[in-house]
C-alpha cells in the first residue's frame, strides 16, 4: 500500500516572507544602487509607483512631498525659471519702435520746416540755402522710405517679412543718402572756402544754376556708388543685427567691399582737409595792418586816396570828385560807363558779408562734424567685419552704432536753427509765437549816472 507523501507540494516561494527574512529594506525590483523609496506616508494619495526622493531633498512645511507648488508646472517636482528673457526682448522692442518712431517724427517735421523757409523766403535763395535744401530732401525722403521698414522688421522680430527685391531696393536707398550726403558735404567744403578766399569769383560764378550742376553732380556720383552692387548676388541683404536691409560687409577675400569702405572715408578725410585750409586762410588775415597816415590828395576840394575820409566819398558819389575811386568806397558797387550803362564792377567782401560767410561756414562744419560722429561707430564697425574674420562685431557696440546712424537723420535742422541767424529771423516771421515775446524797447547807448 503506497502511502502518500505527507510532505506538502513544492510551490512558488513567498517573497513577502523571504524578503522580510533576509532584507531589512522594503522589497522591490530595483538595483540597489539606485535612490531610495519614499516611504509610504509621503506618498500622495492615488499615486500608482513611488517616487525616488533625492538624499538631500526635504519636504517643506505645510506642504506633502511631490505636491504640485506654485512653481511646479509638471507635478513632478521640477520647476522653470521665470520668463525674464521673453519679458526684456518685449521691452527691447517696444523701446526701439518708440525711439525710431521719434527719429522719424523729428526728421520729417524739422526738415519740411526747413525747406519750407527756404523756399518762401527770398533773403534765402542763395547757394549756400540751396545746398542745405537738398540735404533736408535727402534727409526727409531717408526718414520717410527706409526708417519704415525697420519699424516692420523690428515689430515682426528682427525678420524681413518682404521680397528679395524690395530688401534691395531699401538697401539701395539707404546707402545712396549715405553717399549724398557725403558727396554734397565735400561740395559745401569748396564752396565755402571760395566764398572767403576767392569772394570775386564765387560771387559771379555760384548761381542758381550753378548749385543745381553741384547738386545734380553729387547725385550722379552717389547712383554711380551705390548701384553696382545691386547685380553683386548677396551683397544687398537683411542683417538681422541690425535690422535693416544694407551692404553686407564680408571679409575683403571674400567680397570686394574694402574700396567701398574707403571712399567713404576718403570722402570724409577731404572735407575736413578743406575745412582745415580754411581755417589757416582765416586765420592768417585776421591780423590787423598798422595804420598809414598817407595824406589826401585834393581836387577841387574833392578829397581821394588812403586819407580820405566820408565827406569825401559822399561828394565823389555826388559827382564832384576826380580821379581814382576812394577806399571808403571799394565795397560798393558802383555803375560804370559800359555798354548801355549796366556794366557793373566787381565787387569786394565787405565786414558784413566777411561775417555771414563765416556763419554759414560754422553752420555747415557742424553738420559735417556731426555727420562724421555719429557715422564713425558704424563705419568701425564696417572695417572691423572687413579686416577681422575670427571675432565678430559686439552685439550692443553695433546697435549703437546703428541707432546713432539712424539719428543722423533728424538733427541737421536742429543744428540750422541753433546757429543761423537768418533762418531763426525767418522762423519768427512766419511763427510769431515761436519769438521772444514780440518786439524788445530799444536800449539807451549810454547809461547816465
Amino acid at each position: 500500500m503506497i502511502v502518500p507523501d505527507s510532505r506538502p507540494t513544492a510551490g512558488p516561494p513567498s517573497y513577502s516572507s523571504s524578503c522580510e527574512r533576509f532584507h531589512p529594506i522594503p522589497c522591490c525590483h530595483k538595483e540597489p544602487s539606485e535612490d531610495p523609496i519614499l516611504p509610504s506616508p509621503w506618498q500622495p494619495e492615488g499615486a500608482s509607483d513611488p517616487q525616488p526622493l533625492p538624499p538631500w531633498a526635504s519636504p517643506p512645511s505645510g506642504m506633502m512631498p511631490n505636491a504640485t507648488g506654485p512653481d511646479d508646472l509638471s507635478g513632478s517636482g521640477s520647476s522653470l525659471p521665470p520668463p525674464t528673457a521673453a519679458a526684456a526682448a518685449a521691452a527691447s522692442t517696444s523701446v526701439k519702435l518708440v525711439l525710431l518712431g521719434a527719429i522719424i517724427c523729428v526728421s520729417l517735421v524739422g526738415n519740411a520746416l526747413l525747406s519750407l523757409l527756404v523756399l518762401r523766403e527770398r533773403a534765402l535763395h542763395k547757394a549756400p540755402y540751396y545746398f542745405l535744401l537738398d540735404l533736408c530732401l535727402a534727409d526727409g525722403v531717408r526718414a520717410a522710405v527706409c526708417f519704415p521698414f525697420v519699424l516692420a522688421s523690428i515689430r515682426h522680430g528682427s525678420a524681413w517679412t518682404y521680397s528679395a527685391l524690395s530688401c534691395k531696393v531699401v538697401a539701395f536707398m539707404a546707402v545712396l543718402f549715405c553717399f549724398h550726403a557725403a558727396f554734397m558735404l565735400f561740395c559745401i567744403s569748396v564752396t565755402r572756402y571760395m566764398a572767403v578766399a576767392h569772394h570775386r569769383f564765387y560771387a559771379k560764378r555760384m548761381t542758381l544754376w550753378t548749385s543745381a550742376a553741384v547738386i545734380c553732380m553729387a547725385w550722379t556720383l552717389s547712383v554711380a556708388m551705390a548701384f553696382p552692387p545691386v547685380f553683386d548676388v548677396g551683397t544687398y541683404k537683411f542683417i538681422r543685427e541690425e535690422d535693416q536691409c544694407i551692404f553686407e560687409h564680408r571679409y575683403f577675400k571674400a567680397n570686394d567691399t574694402l574700396g567701398f569702405m574707403l571712399m567713404l572715408a576718403a570722402l570724409m578725410a577731404a572735407t575736413h582737409a578743406v575745412y582745415g585750409k580754411l581755417l589757416l586762410f582765416e586765420y592768417r588775415h585776421r591780423k590787423m595792418r598798422p595804420v598809414q597816415t598817407v595824406p589826401a590828395v585834393s581836387q577841387n576840394w574833392t578829397f581821394h586816396g588812403p586819407g580820405a575820409t566820408g565827406q569825401a566819398a559822399a561828394n565823389w558819389i555826388a559827382g564832384f570828385g576826380r580821379g581814382p575811386l576812394p577806399p571808403t568806397l571799394l565795397g560798393i558797387r558802383q555803375a560804370t560807363g559800359g555798354v548801355g550803362g549796366h556794366a557793373a564792377s566787381r565787387r569786394l567782401l565787405g565786414m558784413e558779408e566777411f561775417r555771414g560767410e563765416k556763419e554759414l561756414g560754422r553752420m555747415f562744419y557742424a553738420i559735417t562734424l556731426l555727420f562724421l560722429l555719429l557715422w564713425s561707430p558704424y563705419i568701425v564697425a564696417c572695417y572691423w567685419r572687413v579686416f577681422v574674420k575670427a571675432c565678430a562685431v559686439p552685439h550692443r557696440y553695433l546697435a549703437t552704432a546703428v541707432w546713432m546712424s539712424f539719428t543722423q537723420a533728424g538733427v541737421n535742422p536742429i543744428v540750422c536753427f541753433l546757429l543761423n541767424k537768418d533762418l531763426k529771423k525767418c522762423l519768427r516771421t512766419h511763427a510769431p509765437c515761436w519769438g521772444a515775446g514780440g518786439p524788445q524797447a530799444p536800449r539807451e547807448p549810454y547809461c547816465v549816472m
